[in-house]
């Protein structure tokens, strides 16, 4: 069975540390813009450990998980037919 594929931990990191240390910081506290970026954190924090108990799941039913950086896989195949040959 082929490995199921999962975002990488560093995709949810990287978003919440611009949220947390950029975005956030650039809105006045008590806005109302203020109050959905924080929203955005939690539901984002929430992800992350739902992808979690999804990992500890798969590992239970002995399904293989690879985490993935991009949509963007590197093919040989794929490739070769992707570019014409000149």
């Amino acid at each position: 069975m082929e490995p199921i594929p999962l975002p990488s931990y560093i995709h949810y990191e990287l978003l919440l540390q611009l949220l947390e240390r950029k975005t956030r910081v650039a809105l006045y506290h008590n806005s109302r813009q203020y109050e959905q970026v924080n929203q955005l954190i939690i539901t984002l924090r929430k992800a992350l450990a739902l992808q979690k108990q999804l990992e500890q799941s798969c590992i239970h039913a002995n399904l293989p998980t690879e985490s993935c950086w991009s949509l963007n896989e590197i093919n040989p195949e794929a490739n070769s037919s992707s570019f014409p040959d000149n």
